[in-house]
């Protein structure tokens, strides 16, 4: 075994790295950026050796500096994590000729399935069944429209290289083919130094369903069953569970014996993932294999009883797999949430800035937390946007969904946007509590991303608001002995409501509705337990002004003010406030940086039409105009950096 590795990533997946290793008596080293060098995992580990640079390529990206912080801390193995260098080859061949072992799969494995088209071929090989689409990558834009045709619209356009949803773009019709190769080809670019691109048929209504699979050095292959991974936004996947809802036993032997198949064909002897699509009609197709250890490996470690670190660790070691077919058994059911830093009352726009508040619930033996950062860490422009993974377990798909909202409700995060209280809304909608999902059903949910208005018991809100209230001023008054009425402004209209104290709760009257809640809340806390006509609930509570109040609860965000009644009264005749059109403005949704601008002034510009392309935590968002016109003046230049709502361009 091992007595020193290297962990060549940064983030949670570092830190999960190490926490396995150091369990198994193993000393850890880490790498860090100018941007990390106060970052957990590098608090974490027994030694930290810097990289220098800020963004990924001058730092966890160059292999040159990776391997010189090998051979100075006297590693002799290497855990690359997901992303960055995991399944680079050039990579691996490095260590390969330095006698540094990968903690991952052979050089010929990550060659064999790092590369989509190739992968494809070998699955086909192996008995796999495939999508139909290119067998090269497309390098003519007359190429692409005549295998657009052949194959039939709608097409995705797909990186060769890499994974994680960088690189590919779906594509509906001949009018933006072109634009969604162009767009891939340089994400690809920014993302894994490699351009290619491929064209394949697109599911309608998919799921998306892969297994994982463990195999060691002496020719042993398993698989662990299979993971749901159909809660995507922007082909990344937001929410993870396994088992599936969907897969019958006889499907999962079927997927399994392919994707073991598939790990046979390439002698892999690492812990890997065999991607799936599937449609309605349970015709599952592969997608990828990924040669690294997946972002959403939890969910299995929860249902199975096994660390896939320390089985990857093993087998790198050159250890014979410990667990057999027959040994693979599933315990209950898990959920894996991802928070990421992002806004998604902005169509889930990327957010950076300090973590001023990072307060996420305890765990125990059903409820884990991977994460990287702590309170007072930047969260920068540089990196991907995700911060922590909440994961849970229970014995039924319910137990476990219901557990997750709570430890979501509990998780209060401030100082940039985040998706906590979007993924509670998420799992509270009746497709995914049925278990009816595909990879579109965020878009269609949320088209314009996600305003969190409450659309289901408001009655809550008005109590809670109306309790808060009444605490802060009972507080002041240092009283609660006596009925209370008040008006909350909510949703635009005004709702009297009355606080009745009773001997160990408050009763709460409205508008044809009465209700009782118990809580030992103070106006210093940011969450408000409590027991709403007998039911445990959690609350966020934030005061901005002595009157508004703002809630959240399983995902829906509410701002309320609450007045006297003579107050409320006169806020009645007032006029109300005309908000200021900013439609002739183009304004940065995100900070990032200006990487193409498709428009200059005296152009005449049309409503959807590109206005710029800003990239930002390692994804191109492309800005449009929201109105015709013709371009008045154009405040930014390629390459510029740029702010939240910094104006890029005016039109007349």
């Amino acid at each position: 075994m091992f007595s020193k590795i290297l962990i060549a990533n940064r983030g949670e997946i570092a830190c999960r790295v190490i926490r396995t290793a150091q369990k198994m008596g193993i000393s850890c080293v880490a790498v860090y950026s100018d941007v990390d060098q106060d970052a957990v995992h590098v608090e974490m580990a027994e030694e930290a050796i810097a990289l220098g640079g800020k963004t990924p390529r001058e730092s966890y990206l160059d292999i040159s500096k990776i391997m010189k912080a090998i051979k100075d801390s006297g590693a002799e193995a290497v855990h690359p994590g997901y992303g960055f260098l995991s399944e680079n080859p050039e990579f691996a061949s490095s260590l390969q000729k330095a006698g540094i072992a990968l903690i991952g799969p052979s050089l010929k494995a990550i060659e064999a399935m790092g590369d989509k088209l190739r992968a494809r071929k070998i699955a086909e090989e192996a008995q796999v069944n495939i999508i139909p689409g290119t067998p090269d990558s497309i390098t003519q834009l007359n190429d692409a429209k005549g295998w657009a045709e052949k194959i039939g619209y709608p097409l995705m356009v797909k990186a060769s290289a890499g994974g994680g949803g960088k690189g590919m773009r779906i594509v509906r019709d001949l009018h933006t083919l072109e634009e969604s190769i162009k767009s891939a080809q340089n994400e690809a670019r920014s993302s894994f130094g490699d351009e290619r691109v491929f064209i394949e048929k697109y599911i309608e209504n998919p799921r998306h369903i892969e297994i994982q699979v463990l195999g060691d050095k002496h020719g042993n292959i398993i698989h662990l069953g299979e993971r749901e991974c159909s809660l995507q936004r922007r082909h990344q996947k937001v929410i993870e569970e396994a088992p599936s809802s969907f897969i019958t036993p006889e499907i999962r032997e079927a997927m399994g014996a392919q994707a073991v198949a598939l790990a046979a064909r390439v002698g892999y002897d690492s812990a890997g993932t065999v991607e799936f699509v599937m449609g309605r009609d349970r015709k599952f197709y592969f997608l990828e294999m990924n040669t690294r250890l997946q972002v959403e490996h939890p969910v299995t470690e929860a249902i199975t009883g096994y660390d896939l670190v320390e089985e990857m660790i093993r087998i790198a070691a050159g250890e014979k797999l410990r667990i057999s077919q027959k040994d693979v058994t599933f315990k209950g059911h898990s959920f894996e949430s991802r928070i990421y830093a992002e806004d998604p009352t902005r169509e889930f726009l990327p957010s950076s800035g300090r973590l001023v508040y990072y307060r996420l619930p305890p765990t125990d033996e059903n409820l884990r937390i991977d994460t990287g950062v702590k309170e007072g860490d930047e969260i920068s422009n540089f990196y991907d946007p995700m911060i922590a993974k909440v994961i849970t377990h229970g014995n039924s798909r319910e137990e476990a969904r219901f557990k997750m909202m709570q430890a979501l409700d509990a998780s209060y995060i401030r100082g940039i946007s985040t998706n906590t209280a979007f993924l509670s809304r998420l799992l509270n909608q009746p497709q995914v509590i049925a278990g009816d999902l595909s990879t579109h059903l965020i878009e269609e949910l949320f088209p314009q991303g996600d305003t969190g208005e409450v659309t289901h018991d408001k009655t809550l809100f008005l109590s809670v608001a109306a309790v808060v209230h009444w605490i802060v001023e009972g507080e002041a008054k240092s009283t609660l002995s006596h009925p209370e009425q008040y008006v909350i402004q909510f949703q635009g209209t005004f709702h009297p409501v009355k606080l009745i104290p009773q001997l160990d709760y408050i009763m709460i009257t409205g508008d044809e509705w009465t209700v009782s809640l118990k809580t030992n809340w103070e106006p210093s806390r940011f969450l408000m337990t409590a027991e709403y006509n007998g039911c445990s609930i959690c609350v966020q509570v934030e005061r901005n002004d002595p009157s508004e109040i703002k809630l959240i609860w399983y995902g829906q965000r509410a701002i309320l003010k609450v007045f006297s009644p003579e107050v409320a009264e006169l806020l009645k005749r007032m006029p109300p406030k005309i908000k200021p059109d900013f439609s002739r403005l183009v304004m940065s949704p995100m900070p990032g940086l200006v990487v193409d601008l498709h428009v200059h002034v005296g152009q005449a510009i049309k409503m959807g039409q590109p206005v710029a392309v800003i990239e930002a935590m390692k994804m191109e968002n492309i800005i449009r105009a929201e109105r015709e016109g013709v371009i008045e003046e154009v405040f930014v230049q390629k390459g510029q950096s740029v702010n939240v709502d910094q104006q890029l361009a005016r039109i007349g």
